[in-house]
């Protein structure tokens, strides 16, 4: 039998072409995994925060800008 095309290939061929798209999915998934960043955790002990607080509210009218849309 002639595994040139899906049509025709017999059982263990398309075994194999699972088998192989699996393996190929779980490599991706590692490298996408080990490839994320990474905070430094002594970046992140240095790290202050300043806290800014919300002023009295202010209404506009017209900004003096002209949109284009």
């Amino acid at each position: 039998m002639s595994n040139a095309s899906l049509r025709t290939a017999d059982q263990m061929t398309h075994i194999k072409i699972v088998v192989l798209s699996l393996i190929a999915s779980v490599g991706v998934m590692v490298v996408g995994i080990s490839a994320r960043a990474v905070p430094d955790e002594s970046a992140a002990t240095r790290v202050q925060t300043s806290l800014v607080k919300a002023g009295k509210p202010v209404a506009f009218s017209h900004t003096g800008t002209t949109r284009i849309r």
